[in-house]
């Protein structure tokens, strides 16, 4: 692997003292193969962040929840999820489609333990993982570049108190999110959205 710290981070590195260390993390820590215990703390999380930039450079970030395993380690150099119906304006997907760097932070506020993996995405329709993602619009994969741990000390601990209604669920109905009915919304929402069901239960 090439180094990971371009010309503004040594210089920030030299201004703070911080070279040593960060370059021991690199060649400690810093692996491009997913391992045994990051496999399981990936697929224990029901939520991470995902970075992407469009073309220009343009950053934008975003969070992506699901039930625990949403997030499956297809091998050791690629992880895969569902993405699941949003607010339509496909921000992040839009980015992959055009610029495939991505950065996902993976966090476990109860235990206090986080993880990066930086990589190379792509999106897919026809994914045979599909069956396997109740309401899945398509299946994100993404080719590990870098992976690492990060240091846990600022998280907050927090306790899981509800899982959201709204993660797609076999055999159960997924309510309609309140805000697709609302006066601004309604008569703009896709024409096969449930939301256009009134008989679809509302959350």
């Amino acid at each position: 692997m090439t180094s990971m710290f371009h010309e503004s981070s040594r210089a920030l590195q030299d201004r703070f003292d911080t070279r040593r260390i960060a370059d021991r993390i690199e060649s400690r820590l810093v692996k491009d193969q997913i391992d045994d215990g990051q496999r399981r703390f990936i697929e224990s999380v029901d939520m991470f962040f995902l970075a992407t930039a469009d073309e220009q450079g343009m950053p934008n970030c975003s969070y992506k929840g699901g039930a625990p395993g949403f997030v499956r380690v297809v091998d050791a150099h690629s992880i895969a999820f569902p993405n699941y119906d949003g607010n339509g304006m496909y921000l992040s997907m839009g980015n992959v489609a055009c610029n495939p760097q991505v950065g996902l932070l993976f966090l476990d506020f109860e235990r206090g333990s986080r993880m990066r993996l930086n990589g190379t995405a792509s999106i897919d329709e026809s994914d045979p993982l599909m069956s396997e993602y109740p309401e899945a619009q398509f299946i994100v994969r993404v080719h590990v570049r870098q992976i690492f741990p990060n240091c846990p000390r600022y998280i907050h601990k927090l306790k899981r108190s509800e899982a959201s209604p709204f993660v797609p669920e076999a055999g159960k109905e997924t309510p309609v999110p309140a805000w697709k009915r609302a006066e601004w919304a309604c008569d703009a929402i896709p024409d096969a959205d449930p939301a256009r069901d009134p008989a679809k239960p509302v959350r």
